[in-house]
């Protein structure tokens, strides 16, 4: 028997595949011969962010040991955000974070996305393997609810955290805030609020403080929610989670210089986090706030070089700003590092031709600015990854240029891809702005019409009983319309339909989830949601689909 078993609850440490991400080889070296003693052979190293996400590209690891110092303008808690958040980990593997710095207790207490455990340098073998074993013990706990939830079978894992909670009383509070989640995540923010209340009225955590407002946002109760928010930051003001939620719950209300502020407080609290900076960035750019807007985006641009995430959308924004200030050479030098940074994304010719557009004509060279337009224009016909954003700014450029039809194209493609109803307005105040209301009452009464129709030839293909014709169909206008809510969801519905006439099909059950999943992240409370959500837990339950089945 092992050191590792001997003196963990480990049975076989031999199962345990394990990725050690370092930038120092001795590091590296010392962690690897660690779990080699303790009986962990299967060990793979990264000296890099980037070297771990193509290792976790390839397969997945029980267990993962991360230093908190990557260098190179990244950190382990950035990358475990990126991770969890592009799904490239699943939630059976065990996440530790390594670092000798002290501080890092109060960075691991204020964020949701946190790691299983961490340890402090210097540390002993032993210290190491009972870290390893909490956490692979408990994570097993959790492995039949985990199953459940990677198959989409939200229902179930609901159940097998309510019998969790009764097995396993040491970690009943676990199973708890799971359960809440995944109730707030099928739709029933009423149900994961009792669960939020009946925590709070023993152990007043932070955490289900956060989780009540989020049910409180949920159920449009936005006064509520910022009440809640605002206390619970005041009591704890490492709390960037929910300096996150206050933000979105203000600008949900229309308060967007109040949101931007929200933002600015976590931001002085976690200075990293892209996803954060970007969206202050982006909410600085809404109220006219240059210089937030400057700083923000200028720390996406740096830390995004280091980032497989990437986004050359973002150069995009920093160029606005410094157009909007009128530095026509720092526009320029923004423009050169993004060719030269960005170059070979799918993205990068559409992004610097559009930047180029920009400063053009803001310096009134028009000839070269409709050339540069027209490059941007053709770039990004041609790439389905161009955001909603980019398109309103290529209008935008198009209609300073009396290029309407152009803009109008651009704007039609918006339409079609809202989200919501809030979306078509903004899109809409872009031609209405102009003096084209006409224009504008026309495109959005068309791109609706055509938006409809879409899914009523879908629905008559599955009326007719050709399942297998709706699902063509719809999916061909997802790829059309990848961000409209309608369309994603009836393309859902129609893979969920042809299951259910022929038979059970892993490939269109994946689609379906990642369809409803992807309405759930633009708007956890739409109603249809839940119907579909239980939709698909029938069809697992009919054809008897359980974790570890293809």
């Amino acid at each position: 028997m092992s050191s590792f078993a001997q003196r963990t609850a480990m049975a076989d440490p031999s199962s345990i595949s394990a990725l050690i991400i370092d930038r120092s080889p001795e590091m590296r070296g010392t962690l690897r011969a660690m779990l080699g003693q303790g009986g962990i052979d299967d060990v793979q190293p990264a000296a890099n962010a980037a070297t771990a996400i193509r290792k976790l590209e390839e397969r997945p690891f029980d267990l993962i040991l991360c230093e908190y110092a990557l260098g190179e303008g990244q950190d382990g808690q950035h990358l475990l955000e990126d991770l969890r958040t592009h799904h490239l980990i699943p939630l059976s593997t065990v996440f530790i974070m390594v670092t000798g710095e002290s501080s890092y207790e109060k960075v691991v207490s204020a964020v949701e996305l946190a790691p299983n455990d961490y340890l402090l340098k210097p540390f002993t073998a032993d210290a190491l393997y009972q870290r390893i074993s909490r956490a692979l013990v408990k994570r097993d706990a959790f492995l039949p609810a985990y199953g459940l939830i990677e198959i989409g079978n939200m229902g179930g894992a609901v159940e097998r955290c309510r019998e969790g909670e009764g097995r396993t009383p040491q970690y009943a509070i676990d199973f708890m805030r799971l359960r809440a989640e995944l109730l707030i995540g099928m739709g029933r923010a009423g149900e994961a609020q009792s669960i939020y209340r009946m925590i709070l009225e023993s152990k007043a955590v932070p955490w289900a403080k956060l989780g009540l407002a989020k049910t409180l946002y949920l159920q449009q109760r936005f006064e509520q929610a910022e009440d809640a928010l605002r206390e619970l930051v005041q009591e704890n003001r490492q709390y960037v989670d929910a300096y996150d939620w206050l933000s979105r719950t203000r600008e949900a209300a229309g308060r967007m210089k109040a949101a931007q502020e929200a933002l600015e407080e976590a931001v002085a609290v976690s200075p990293h986090t892209l996803r954060r900076l970007k969206r202050l960035g982006d909410i600085a750019l809404d109220t006219g706030d240059m210089e937030v807007a400057e700083r923000a985006f200028s720390e996406v641009v740096r830390k995004g070089r280091y980032s497989d995430f990437r986004d050359p959308e973002h150069h995009v924004k920093l160029v606005k700003v410094f157009i909007a200030k009128g530095d026509r050479e720092q526009a320029e030098r923004t423009i050169r590092d993004l060719d030269r940074s960005m170059h070979g994304l799918p993205k990068t010719e559409a992004c610097s031709a559009l930047s180029s557009a920009m400063v053009l004509s803001k310096a009134g060279d028009k000839e070269k600015a409709l050339a540069a337009l027209t490059r941007a224009l053709e770039a990004s016909r041609s790439n389905s990854a161009i955001s909603d954003d980019l398109k309103i700014d290529l209008a935008k450029t198009c209609l300073e240029h009396q290029q309407e039809g152009s803009a109008a194209e651009m704007i039609g493609e918006v339409m079609r891809n809202a989200a919501d109803d809030q979306a078509v307005e903004k899109a809409k105040g872009v031609l209405e702005q102009a003096g084209l209301k006409s224009m504008a009452d026309e495109l959005a009464v068309r791109t609706k019409q055509e938006v409809m129709d879409l899914v009523a030839t879908g629905a008559r293909h599955a009326e007719a009983g050709d399942h297998e014709g709706a699902v063509d169909f719809m999916l061909q206008a997802v790829r059309k319309m990848p961000g409209n809510t309608q369309v994603g969801l009836n393309a859902a519905l129609a893979l969920l339909k042809l299951i259910e006439h022929r038979g059970w099909n892993e490939k269109f059950a994946v689609q379906a989830r990642g369809l409803v999943d992807r309405a759930r992240r633009s708007d956890p409370a739409h109603p249809r949601i839940a119907a579909l959500t239980s939709y698909y837990q029938n069809m697992l339950s009919k054809y008897g689909i359980q974790p570890g089945r293809s």
